[in-house]
């Protein structure tokens, strides 16, 4: 499975304009299934955290990712942002 490594040094320093690309990134990557399997929870938890970093793109993906899931599903997601924003 392709990922982003962000524990690599200056993952922090970087901007966050660039950090919030990222991470939108990681959302379009699990919510279209490119270069791994199709993940709404992990789409709905990277375009959040993107959009915490102040991606509108990802607030909007998010948003219309919300519309087809659970609430189990969101719950797990946000959780899941949570954690990370907690770890990073």
């Amino acid at each position: 499975m392709a990922r982003f490594e962000m524990l690599e040094a200056g993952f922090g320093a970087m901007g966050a304009t660039a950090q919030a690309d990222i991470l939108f990134e990681l959302g379009m990557m699990y919510a279209t299934g490119r270069d791994c399997e199709t993940d709404v929870v992990a789409a709905h938890k990277w375009f959040n955290i993107a959009a915490i970093k102040g991606s509108l793109r990802a607030a909007e993906l998010r948003s219309e990712l919300s519309a087809a899931m659970s609430k189990v599903e969101i719950a797990r997601a946000l959780r899941e942002a949570r954690e990370w924003m907690t770890m990073h």
